[in-house]
């Protein structure tokens, strides 16, 4: 049985998407600190120049001769790796543990985000294909690499799995339906895994960062819009214009509304707008990883936490307000019963 490497202590990540800003980011700060980095590249995005050029420059700094980076190329290895495809993962991992020989920490953090009302993605099958892809991205590509590396930490004994989602978890947004539901999909699998894998020491951890964080620093494709859910005629928040907003503030990612083709953006933010962006995460990242004793869920940030405290209050509410209706289906009276009658149960 591995001996776990301390919180504090060099270790081994496996990164599942490394070319995002927030892993570029959490990677600098890693190999500062001296661990080791299997950082996995999306083919889809290695091969599209801007979204890549920052981990370019990342690792021309590493084989750089500047005295603060002395020894990060030997403590990073990239690998190509289409996390769709069950097999690639496979490979991954088994790379990971042949150079480095061990696997500590994988976060998982593949992300892009569809845009469109539930009817927009349901006009034709160009749309209804993009439903498909978005649980292949968010959902079956991060549960494809934890079922490729669970035998590896099981072998170890030791290992902790972090899984970076959003407050999508707790709160739906109007016009991104189907990336809350992949969310939702993911976490509730984490929450099951996580009872299934404590016996073999393997922690779970699922990081929940402000929804626009991973919206902002990932892939966003735009479903054709159908005027019926304009701004002027539909009263819910319209997610399709905010985003717009703010793609074309830059002239290189302006975006008008196609009525039928199917667009994406990578949005460009100046460096230290990304550094305040995600910078917080990256902290979170980097205190919890490996912990001895890690919470199953942390959501970063006051905002973030404001707001699923708010939703939680409002599920809570409801509860005690329908909770005759749920008492009305019980076959026999308990004292459980009554006390919830009187609104002095624990569990409303």
């Amino acid at each position: 049985m591995d001996q776990p490497a301390t919180h504090n202590s060099p270790r081994t990540w496996l990164i599942t998407s490394a070319l995002t800003p927030l892993a570029i980011r959490l990677i600098r700060q890693l190999l500062a600190h001296g661990d080791y980095i299997v950082a996995c590249l999306p083919p889809q995005e290695i091969e599209h120049e801007d979204r890549s050029a920052e981990f370019r420059e990342l690792i021309n700094e590493c084989k750089s001769n500047r005295k603060d980076r002395e020894g990060w190329k030997d403590r990073i290895r990239p690998i190509r790796c289409d996390s769709r495809v069950m097999g690639q993962c496979g490979a991954a991992v088994a790379e990971a543990v042949q150079i480095f020989g061990r696997i500590d920490i994988m976060l998982c953090c593949r992300a892009e985000a569809v845009v469109g009302t539930v009817e927009e993605l349901s006009t034709n099958p160009a749309t209804q294909n993009l439903v498909r892809d978005q649980f292949e991205t968010v959902y079956f590509s991060q549960v494809n690499f934890i079922k490729a590396a669970l035998p590896q930490l099981r072998a170890q004994h030791t290992g902790h799995i972090m899984v970076l989602t959003s407050t999508g978890g707790h709160i739906g947004t109007p016009g991104m339906s189907f990336y809350t539901a992949a969310v939702w999909a993911l976490e509730g699998f984490c929450d099951s895994l996580a009872y299934e894998i404590a016996p073999f020491n393997i922690k779970m951890t699922i990081v929940q960062p402000n929804k626009e964080i991973l919206s902002l620093t990932n892939k966003l494709i735009f479903s054709p819009p159908l005027p019926q859910y304009e701004a002027d005629l539909n009263p819910a928040p319209n997610i399709r214009d905010v985003l717009s907003t703010v793609l074309n503030s830059n002239p290189d990612t302006y975006i008008e509304q196609s009525e039928d083709e199917i667009q994406f953006r990578y949005l460009k933010l100046p460096p230290a707008t990304l550094d305040k962006l995600v910078m917080e995460t990256v902290h979170a990242l980097t205190a919890i990883g490996g912990h001895e004793n890690p919470p199953a869920r942390h959501i970063v940030g006051f905002e973030g936490a404001i707001a699923v405290k708010e939703k939680l209050k409002t599920v809570t509410e409801e509860l005690e307000d329908f909770v005759e209706v749920s008492l009305a289906v019980d076959i026999f009276d308990s004292e459980l019963t009554a006390e919830a009658r009187k609104g002095g149960s624990s569990y409303f």
